[in-house]
């Protein structure tokens, strides 16, 4: 059985949370010092709020925009059972499980710790994949609540948010007062955004390589997790236009990048030697021994998505074949 080595990815969480609470507290200190308008421990504990709020509140929006309902084990007894033997495996509290009533296959974790874990699964997923997929889809987000990082997402995204509003306001208010100081304010403001942005995004996809190893330690089979993101990546790309927007502000919950989902499916269709809809066990295995080509554009894009590149997320999948 696999072990995946979490060492690394709580080292990152907590590097990103501390730049990110540096960079809040930086910009503070601009403010105050400035435009002298309050004190240090005003802004910050102003800011401290707004992160517990969004914190607090997180879940709920989550559930509301997703169009979540929690299911009963009557109502769903085959994904009950299927979570319930993960979270076992997993030594974390069996998690709240909903549907959401969303056409576009996928499946997300969210919560604010592993006692407040829930994962849900679109109405799309359960009518495309089959058992065994399912369940290394459920271990990827089993994985996510074992190794809490979705409750730190949850609390470092709204960081470069606060820098943005901070930014936006300088627009409309003390750009040509206090000496220009405004125009300061505003820039490291957006500078601070920009920064703040790009480390939500580099540990969004970090903890995904870490969530599919998880699976596979939790007794998901790699070439089944393949074909399941596979099919999600084809599902995503065929999805009604109206709906992918509808849900595409909370991307980074999902297992795949819905918005990069149409050109995720030619890389992937290489991989698929036959062409039949799913990577087998013999077409993961052969890919462990090939090499991968990315394009340079597709590396650069990479680091401005919430998720890894798809090819390379496979190929590290074949590297735990045994």
């Amino acid at each position: 059985m696999v072990r995946a080595n979490t060492f690394l990815l709580k080292l990152r969480l907590f590097i990103a949370t501390t730049l990110l609470m540096l960079i809040l507290l930086a910009i503070i200190i601009i403010i105050t010092s400035y435009l002298g308008f309050g004190s240090p421990l005003v802004f910050a504990s102003f800011a401290i709020v707004l992160v517990f709020v969004q914190y607090m509140i997180g879940p709920k929006m989550v559930e509301t925009m997703m169009h979540v309902h929690y299911v009963s084990e009557q109502e769903a007894p085959n994904l009950h059972a299927m979570i319930e033997d993960l979270a076992m495996k997993a030594g974390v509290p069996k998690p709240k499980i909903g549907i959401a009533e969303i056409n576009m296959p996928n499946a997300f974790a969210f919560g604010r710790s592993k006692k407040d874990g829930r994962i849900c699964v679109t109405r799309g997923i359960l009518k495309l994949l089959d058992k065994e997929e399912l369940e290394a889809v459920l271990g990827h987000e089993m994985s996510h609540i074992k190794h809490s990082d979705m409750a730190v997402m949850t609390l470092i995204s709204v960081v470069p948010l606060i820098c943005y509003y901070i930014f936006i306001s300088t627009l409309f208010s003390g750009g040509r007062d206090n000496n220009g100081y405004g125009v300061i304010i505003g820039v490291a403001a957006l500078g601070a955004y920009l920064v703040g942005q790009l480390l939500v995004l580099f540990v969004s996809r970090a903890r995904e390589y870490y969530a599919d190893e998880g699976s596979v330690e939790l007794g998901g089979k790699p070439h089944k997790l393949a074909s399941a993101l596979y099919k999600l990546v084809y599902g995503s790309a065929t999805t009604n236009k109206d709906e992918l927007k509808e849900v595409e502000g909370l991307k980074a919950f999902f297992v795949n990048d819905i918005s990069d989902a149409g050109n995720e499916i030619n890389d992937l269709q290489q991989l698929d030697v036959n062409m039949d809809g799913v990577i087998s066990e013999e077409e993961l295995a052969r890919l462990r021994y090939s090499d991968t080509k990315i394009g340079t554009t597709k590396s650069v894009m990479e680091l401005l998505s919430t998720h890894p590149n798809m090819v390379k997320r496979v190929k590290r999948l074949s590297e735990l074949v045994q």
